[in-house]
């Protein structure tokens, strides 16, 4: 996607210029949720309305907790790539809101690669990269692929299914249950914790996932302290940069969440999007189109992770049109910045023929872009090959139209995706002929 520069760039503040940019034209000061009903159903027709604002607009991501929201790929792409005059450390911002506000956990300042800057940051960031490059591909794929006939087992004689309850959410956690060292039968503590963490409607139920989370981490660590293995705990523990055990267990907090989330999401748009298009012909075990067509049309137009990347100016800053003062929260909307020359509707295009060459910020850029975009993309295109393999005839079980959305500002993921297909005979889903099966 060619994105012309802008004029001046406007993102100069009166400190280095010396001058006031002239003010930009604005309509009636309105805060916008990110959050609810109507949000949920259409973000896009949200960050629609929000464009009169130009290339920020006003939010609100909880009750009581505001933000500007960058909406402009341009824009994006400046903020990312300016670590001098942004921060990504929260510390002073998050003691201005409520601090039982249901956004702070994913906001509040932590000793990891996410909520630092400079050499810090580029130490952890080190640890997470370095350790995701020695993950071998065909290990992650034979990894995917039993994890996959697993679940598919547990589901396939029953002739319907539930892919996100059932598959896509519970996939990443027993396959990073695996990446970090420890056997299967650990990872329904896993499930319990970080996907409780994630769903939990009550704080009884969040403070019981917070509770499942750290044993997990804790039985982790301790055993990895004990005996050393080919796993990402192990890797981080021996990593020359030497992290102390607290930023070893911070690292792994945040690699965990920050790879379940938009890995559940990004597996289950790709079906949602292949159920309802023909092009992946009549039986989705081949076709003119692939998962990869099905995962580079959801990075495009359904990024997984709608709304993230917070940012704080260093200083008061004019930017693209908008001042802003010091410490205050930025976000980078990934889905209205990359969809801001046009979307592509499921069954319209996919993937590199989507509207703009395919260019988007679906894995954020700069500094602190995902460090583990191959990986990630591998794990959910063997995921959803496994799937298809299997039930090549699977079908939604409602109209596309009909299917809901999780609520919430930073995630674009489906509540449920009905389904159904032929069911699978007993003798066919028994042991070793799951982990036979090639496509």
């Amino acid at each position: 996607m060619s994105i012309p520069p802008a004029p001046g760039r406007q993102a100069a503040d009166a400190q280095t210029t010396g001058q006031l940019p002239p003010p930009l034209a604005r309509p009636a000061h309105e805060v916008t949720p990110l959050y609810g009903a109507e949000f949920a159903a259409d973000p896009y027709a949200v960050y629609e309305r929000l464009r009169r604002y130009g290339a920020l607009a006003p939010v609100e991501i909880a009750p009581g907790v505001g933000a500007m929201l960058v909406i402009d790929y341009r824009a994006a792409l400046d903020l990312l790539h300016d670590p001098v005059t942004w921060s990504k450390d929260p510390t002073g911002w998050q003691e201005t809101i409520p601090q039982d506000s249901q956004v702070l956990p994913m906001m509040r300042a932590r000793p990891n690669a996410l909520f630092t800057d400079g050499e810090i940051h580029a130490r952890y960031r080190k640890v997470i990269s370095d350790s995701f490059d020695r993950l071998e591909p065909h290990e992650v794929r034979r990894n995917v692929r039993e994890v996959s006939d697993q679940l598919i087992a547990e589901f396939a004689q029953d002739g319907e299914v539930d892919l996100i309850g059932q598959y896509a959410r519970l996939l990443p956690l027993l396959f990073f249950n695996r990446a970090f060292g420890l056997a299967d039968d650990r990872s329904d503590l896993l499930i319990q914790g970080l996907a409780g963490m994630f769903d939990s409607n009550t704080p009884e139920e969040a403070a019981a996932a917070d509770a499942a989370y750290t044993r997990y981490i804790t039985e982790l660590t301790q055993a990895k302290q004990l005996e050393r293995g080919q796993d990402l705990t192990s890797w981080f523990m021996d990593h020359p940069a030497g992290l102390s055990v607290e930023e070893i267990i911070q690292q792994i907090v945040l690699t965990l969440a920050a790879s379940y989330e938009p890995l559940s999401n990004l597996i289950g748009n790709a079906l949602s999007r292949m159920l309802v298009d023909d092009r992946y012909y009549r039986d989705l075990s081949g076709g003119a189109l692939t998962p990869r067509d099905a995962l580079a049309d959801v990075l495009r137009n359904e990024p997984p992770m709608a709304n993230y990347s917070a940012h704080f100016p260093k200083r008061d800053v004019y930017f693209h049109g908008h001042w802003l003062r010091a410490g205050q929260l930025v976000l980078v909307s990934y889905a209205a910045a990359t969809t801001q020359a046009g979307r592509a509707a499921p069954g319209e295009s996919t993937g590199a023929a989507a509207s703009g060459g395919g260019a988007h910020l679906a894995w954020a850029a700069g500094p602190h872009a995902c460090p583990a975009q191959q990986p990630a993309l591998l794990i959910a295109t063997t995921a959803i090959e496994r799937l298809t393999a299997w039930l090549s005839d699977i079908r939604l079980s409602v109209r596309y139209e009909e299917l809901r959305w999780r609520p919430g500002p930073f995630q674009r993921g489906l509540v449920a995706l009905p389904a159904h297909f032929s069911p699978v005979s007993p003798e066919q889903a028994k042991g070793m002929t799951w982990q036979n099966r090639d496509r």
